[in-house]
């Protein structure tokens, strides 16, 4: 293990966007390439990385909500999305030279292994990336809230949402100039604020136990690697 991690194991949450091109492709292979290199970047320090990544540039069950769609049926929708980024990234990643496995929550073992704890665990200290899909298996739970479920049984570090916003902020910075960032929160702050960080159920689930949990920005210039060797980056939410 290299002694200068401050994160042994990590949990990346990514978005589905992140897969995508700007014009609307929802699955670019050269999107999920830049994704893959900043994952590589960071395993080859010697940390040890899971990922859970959702499926926004697919499929938004909120949009068959509004045109009455059964809350279930979307959800189940949204999971299968999340193993075709999966893959994609899984694709972009062995492509990198770096053993990846993916494992899913709703079983079809033609394409990933279905997900069992014990098996996830021993991939990661081989040195296997593990991509997890289809969030939890259930509906009614969002992918923020499968990150933090994976991260507490795969007994992660940390917990690092990967956005494209720097930190978590008062307001939203894009539309707000005296928008302020906050370099540090308490997961209550963050409740209690209704602050964008993730959603309640997540964050209420890394309070309980202990998780923290780190917001910064996937594009930024070798951030991803600062925040793995313990540098003040993006907005760190604890206890």
């Amino acid at each position: 293990m290299n002694p200068d991690l401050k994160y042994r194991r990590v949990m990346l949450k990514l978005s589905g966007e992140s897969m995508g091109t700007h014009d609307g492709y929802p699955i670019d292979p050269l999107e999920a390439e830049k994704v893959a290199r900043k994952i590589c970047d960071v395993h080859a320090l010697g940390a040890e990385v899971a990922v859970v990544i959702g499926a926004g540039n697919l499929w938004r069950g909120t949009a068959g909500l509004a045109r009455g769609m059964d809350r279930t049926t979307a959800d189940h929708m949204g999971m299968l999305g999340t193993v075709m980024n999966a893959l994609a990234l899984m694709d972009a990643i062995e492509r990198s030279g770096v053993t990846v496995r993916v494992q899913t929550a709703i079983e079809m073992r033609a394409v990933a292994e279905p997900y069992i704890r014990r098996r996830a665990i021993r991939h990661l200290e081989k040195g296997r990336i593990v991509i997890f899909g289809g969030g939890t298996g259930n509906p009614y739970f969002s992918t923020d809230t499968a990150a933090v479920l994976r991260a507490m049984e795969m007994e992660a570090d940390l917990v690092i949402k990967a956005t494209k916003v720097d930190g978590v902020y008062d307001k939203d910075p894009h539309q707000h100039m005296d928008a302020v960032k906050y370099d540090s929160l308490t997961f209550m702050e963050a409740i209690s604020g209704r602050l964008e960080v993730m959603d309640s159920t997540a964050l209420t689930m890394c309070m309980d136990n202990d998780m923290p949990l780190m917001v910064l920005d996937l594009w930024h210039e070798d951030e991803l690697r600062r925040a793995i060797l313990g540098e003040e980056v993006g907005t760190l939410v604890h206890n």
